[in-house]
């Protein structure tokens, strides 16, 4: 338990210590500010701008941006879509796969889109090496980007800047961040001993003389952007559990740093941008805090192990649970990764989160009903000034004051979008729930009856809605009705709040600043701060309750009672 603590203590050093700096560089990549590869990546640039006839001076409206941004991703969805179709017909197809059924191929492209990732299919027996690379690789570059992107033109609304140009912002973001990290961590995992071939699979004679097909491919190259844009989605079935993406601690700290980078990274980007490093560290350290408790409650949890199990042993103490870790990193690695992967709604898995106890399913599902621990890249920052907007709307409220945000009024058509934003997650989450509970047809053979299965059915949508590729396994949802359902939530649950605060932002922009008042709130403050906190649990927690109660609480119960 001391190793795994250590571990995790060295694992989390590390992310506070690069998250300034990446931030810094991000500050610089999309502001006039030099940076370290801009005399070599300048010319690409510049050629794509030429080629699209994009006009780098050129600042969008909050509708242009929107539009484009749109426009983008169904050209995308599109294009990916007739890969996945008709990849029996396409080059690097060594196995001969053949399409998969329709349903599957729209859920699996907008999942890819969306930046969710979750995976209803079988990686290496589904899709073949060029649909992985062309059309889901392709999207995990661009999905991660346009989230970036959006989440960097609200900032510069909130800072008093234009939006951007959706199309330069796009492009700076693959060329300066995405693909240079992601060649350099390639390199990284297949020194680790990652595969990266397009040989077909390997076939070996076992011990007992059967015939056994081991599964490779360009796997480093697809790990590194799963893990860096925040994508989640496995080469392989197993996902990062499987010894191929990621085979030793080497690999394990390298795509753990990678998952949590630009999500930390973006709030001292913002604390650049709006010129105020304090504000930054509060917001930072805001979220950590939630972090650490929620991988508290975890730990915990998985270390007292199941009563059940511990009433059988006896003895003193409990008997960590051991279902569904990782043993190659032990419990903590394990329960680090399934909470950084849900805080940052990566949604890579090294462990089966089905196998979670009580504790640490409340924690995982907590962190995706929040959404904003972090969040996705580009959108959990999105999320973040939903709750600051709110937060500085009440408090000065409370003390009668003309609502403000750093400075700008805060008035109705702001609080009206912010509302949207805050209701449409539990929508996207609760309905389809509830209509999924009912059709009991759709959870015939689901081996988890009662209370988790519960848990399951809410984890997947909220998994949807969060745009996370985490889920609970054994719902048997390569189906029409899950395949469709779980698609409607990733639309609402990624495009809704992208729109709705680019509004916002735009708005922001062209407001004056008010002259300060001695009593007015001062956001960059521990008291603010800390109001913002148990503002965005108090409201997660009212809003979520029932669900609460009826999953993860109410199992714990029934486990500590005696089954």
């Amino acid at each position: 338990m001391g190793q795994g603590f250590f571990q995790i203590g060295i694992t989390i050093s590390l992310i506070i210590a690069i998250s300034p700096f990446l931030g810094r560089y991000i500050f610089d990549v999309f502001t006039k500010s030099k940076n370290i590869l801009q005399s070599f990546l300048k010319p690409l640039e510049q050629a794509i701008y030429l080629l699209g006839g994009i006009s780098p001076e050129y600042n969008m409206t909050a509708w242009q941006y929107i539009r484009a941004l749109i426009g983008m991703n169904l050209c995308m969805a599109v294009a990916v879509y007739f890969i996945l179709a008709n990849q029996k017909n396409l080059p690097c197809n060594p196995t001969n796969l053949g399409p998969p059924s329709w349903d599957l191929t729209l859920h699996t492209t907008i999942s890819f889109l969306t930046s969710t990732n979750i995976q209803h299919y079988a990686g290496e027996n589904t899709f073949s090496y060029f649909s992985q690379i062309a059309g889901l690789g392709f999207l995990m570059f661009s999905s991660a980007a346009t989230g970036l992107a959006a989440g960097i033109a609200v900032i510069r609304g909130f800072t008093g800047r234009p939006l951007g140009n959706f199309y330069v912002d796009i492009t700076k973001g693959i060329t300066y961040i995405f693909l240079p990290i992601s060649i350099i961590g390639a390199i990284a995992l297949i020194i680790t001993g990652v595969p990266q071939t397009l040989s077909p699979p390997v076939v070996v004679s076992t011990l007992e003389g059967e015939t056994q097909y081991i599964a490779v491919g360009p796997v480093a190259t697809f790990e590194i952007i799963k893990m860096l844009g925040n994508n989640g989605a496995g080469f392989f079935t197993a996902n990062s559990a499987h010894p191929f993406e990621n085979p030793n601690g080497a690999s394990n700290l390298i795509e753990i740093l990678a998952m949590a980078a630009i999500p930390n990274a973006l709030i001292h980007t913002y604390g650049f941008f709006a010129r105020n490093i304090k504000l930054a560290w509060f917001l930072f350290w805001m979220i950590f805090i939630i972090f650490v408790v929620m991988l508290g409650i975890s730990l915990v949890g998985e270390y007292e192990g199941n009563p059940l199990i511990n009433n059988i042993l006896g003895g003193n103490g409990g008997t960590p649970n051991l279902e569904g870790k990782e043993v190659r990193f032990g419990i903590s690695q394990t329960i680090l990764w399934a909470m950084l992967s849900t805080a940052t709604m990566c949604g890579a898995m090294n462990g089966i989160h089905n196998s979670l106890l009580p504790n640490g399913g409340f924690a995982t599902l907590f962190n995706l009903l929040l959404q904003s621990p972090w969040g996705g890249i580009g959108t959990g920052i999105i999320h973040m000034f939903m709750y600051l907007i709110l937060a500085a709307f009440l408090a000065e409220l409370l003390v009668g004051n003309t609502p403000t945000f750093a400075g700008k009024k805060i008035e109705y058509k702001e609080i009206l979008l912010v509302g949207l934003v805050l209701l449409i997650h539990p929508m996207a989450i609760l309905i389809p729930s509830a209509i999924t509970l009912l059709n009991h047809i759709s959870l015939i053979g689901i081996p988890n009856p009662d209370f988790h299965i519960f848990s399951q059915v809410i984890y997947e949508y909220a998994s949807a809605s969060s745009n996370n590729a985490n889920t609970f396994t054994e719902l048997n949802n390569n189906s029409l009705w899950w395949n469709l359902s779980t698609s409607l939530s990733m639309i609402i649950g990624h495009y809704v709040p992208i729109i709705a605060m680019l509004i916002v932002a735009a708005s922001m922009t062209n407001k004056p600043i008010l002259s300060p008042s001695f009593d007015n709130i001062k956001i960059d403050s521990l008291l603010f701060t800390g109001w913002t906190a148990g503002l965005m649990l108090v409201l997660t927690t009212l809003i979520f309750l029932p669900v609460i109660l009826l999953g993860s609480i109410a199992e714990g119960v029934k486990l500590t009672s005696g089954g």
